[in-house]
């Protein structure tokens, strides 16, 4: 699987990083500072609905492994100010796919990252026209597409926009500007699991019922 949780060139985490990432208030202080910029352990406890103890915890193991870190020149010894390291921590490998812990690692933190991107979308299904302003509610965009392609296809499709994701987000990162706001750019494209390939010309195909049946003459 290719995955990854940001925008930006970022590293790919080993077996012990994806580990380390798989926590549920893990992926959400994440998040959170991608989001919303600099926090404190009691800020993010209190946006989070947790302890300041548990976030405190928890930032500290991911400054181990390079997620986060803290702001220089900020905060005191009692207030320490954090950040995400830009860029994004890329969740897919050929090598790690092929161990169970990885993918299991790698399915705790999709699971929780998409948990939130999606309840963050149903908020703004249920309240947006109530709260964003006109000029919000006509620049954002709700688009999907229901289509049959080949791999190959999909995949020059993912590249293109990924790299147009990429190229506006390394633009715009950082900017804080009057008029400005968090985003969320959020882009999915996989096959349906349950759909069946369209077989080549001149390909062969059984059916169960067939293999089956010359299992049991053989």
């Amino acid at each position: 699987m290719g995955h990854q949780t940001d925008e930006l060139e970022g590293r790919a985490a080993d077996l012990d990083g994806l580990k380390a990432l798989a926590h549920p208030l893990r992926v959400q202080i994440i998040e959170a500072l991608s989001t919303y910029g600099e926090q404190t352990a009691s800020g993010l406890a209190e946006r989070l609905g947790e302890s300041s103890g548990a976030t405190s915890y928890h930032l500290r193991q991911l400054e181990k492994h390079g997620n986060v870190r803290e702001v220089a020149g900020r905060g005191t010894g009692r207030e320490r100010w954090w950040e995400r390291v830009p860029g994004p921590i890329h969740l897919g490998s050929a090598e790690l796919d092929e161990t169970e812990a990885g993918r299991a690692a790698s399915r705790v933190i999709m699971r929780e990252w998409l948990h939130h991107r999606e309840a963050g979308l149903r908020d703004v299904i249920e309240r947006g026209h109530e709260v964003l302003a006109p000029h919000w509610r006509d620049a954002l965009a709700l688009q999907s597409a229901s289509v049959h392609v080949t791999a190959e296809q999909l995949e020059k499709l993912n590249h293109d926009i990924v790299d147009l994701i990429i190229a506006f987000a390394r633009e715009h990162r950082g900017q804080r500007v009057a008029g400005s706001r968090p985003v969320h750019l959020q882009y999915y494209a996989y096959p349906v699991l349950d759909g069946e390939e369209i077989p080549a010309v001149g390909t062969v195909t059984t059916t169960p019922a067939t293999t089956a049946s010359n299992q049991k003459e053989g």
